[in-house]
C-alpha cells in the first residue's frame, strides 16, 4: 500500500497528518504483522488504548456540559450508545477505513462477522488516538464532534440508547399491554463453549430466536432480532 493511498482518508477526515506514520499505524491489525515480520510500523493496539481514553473524555465532557438537567444513568447510556463497537464500526465504515486496514489474508476475506466489527471499531479509536497525538485534543475534538457526537440527536430520538431487551419490552408493553418473555430452546457444545439459543416470546406467540455464549447473549441477540422483525 502506497502512502498516496492515504491522501484521499485525510480528505474525508479533515486532518492532514504531519506525521503520516502515525495515521498508517492506525490502521495496522496485529494479525497483518504475524504475516509481514518486516514491516516497518508496529501494530495499533496502544494507539487504541490512547485513542479510547481520548474518546471517553470528549464525549463524557460534551455531555456532562450540554445535559446540565439529565440524571447519570441517562448519561451513561447515551456515551454507552456513542462508544460501543456497532456504532464506531459504522463510522469506520462512513469512512471508509475498511479499504486502509492492513489485515492478514485470513482477516481479509472474514468480512461481515463480529470479528470485523471489532477490528472497525478499534481503527476508529486508534485513528483518534493518532489524531490526537499529531494534532492535539483540539482536532480530535473536531473529529469526535463531527463523526460522533453528530448521532446523539438520532439516537435520543429513536430510543437507541437502551438496550434490545429494554427497547423490546418498552415497545411490547406499549403496543400489546404485555411484558415479553425469553425461554431457552436448546443449548449445545462442550461446558465451556456452550452457545444457547433463546426464544423470545410475547404471549404464546413466539416472535424470534437468539443464538449467544450466554443466556443473556442469546436474549439480547433475539430482542435485537425481534425489534427488526417488528419494524421497531
Amino acid at each position: 500500500m502506497k502512502e498516496k493511498d492515504f491522501v484521499k482518508l485525510e480528505e474525508t477526515i479533515g486532518v492532514k497528518f504531519k506525521k503520516k506514520d502515525l495515521l498508517k499505524q492506525a490502521v495496522v491489525h496485529r494479525s497483518y504483522l504475524n504475516e509481514h515480520p518486516e514491516f516497518e510500523l508496529h501494530h495499533n493496539e496502544r494507539l487504541e488504548f490512547l485513542g479510547d481514553a481520548v474518546l471517553e473524555i470528549i464525549v463524557t465532557e460534551n455531555l456532562f456540559n450540554n445535559f446540565p438537567n439529565q440524571n447519570e444513568g441517562d448519561l451513561t447510556n447515551w456515551r454507552a450508545s456513542l462508544v460501543n463497537s456497532k456504532m464506531l464500526s459504522s463510522i469506520a465504515r462512513e469512512i471508509n477505513l475498511e479499504d486502509y486496514l492492513y489485515l492478514s489474508k485470513g482477516e481479509a476475506k472474514d468480512k461481515n462477522t463480529k470479528a470485523r466489527q471489532y477490528i472497525l471499531a478499534n481503527a476508529v479509536e486508534a485513528l483518534i488516538g493518532a489524531i490526537y497525538l499529531d494534532q492535539g485534543t483540539k482536532t480530535a475534538k473536531k473529529f469526535i464532534q463531527e463523526r460522533i457526537l453528530s448521532k446523539l440527536d438520532y439516537i435520543i430520538s429513536h430510543n437507541l440508547y437502551l438496550d434490545p431487551k429494554s427497547r423490546f419490552q418498552e415497545k411490547a408493553q406499549e403496543e400489546y399491554g404485555i411484558t415479553p418473555h425469553y425461554k431457552v430452546l436448546s443449548e449445545s457444545g462442550p461446558d465451556h463453549a456452550k452457545i444457547f439459543e433463546i426464544g423470545l416470546y410475547v404471549g404464546n406467540e413466539l416472535i424470534a430466536k437468539g443464538k449467544g455464549s450466554s443466556k443473556q447473549e442469546a436474549q439480547i441477540d433475539a430482542a435485537a432480532k425481534g425489534i427488526e422483525k417488528k419494524g421497531w
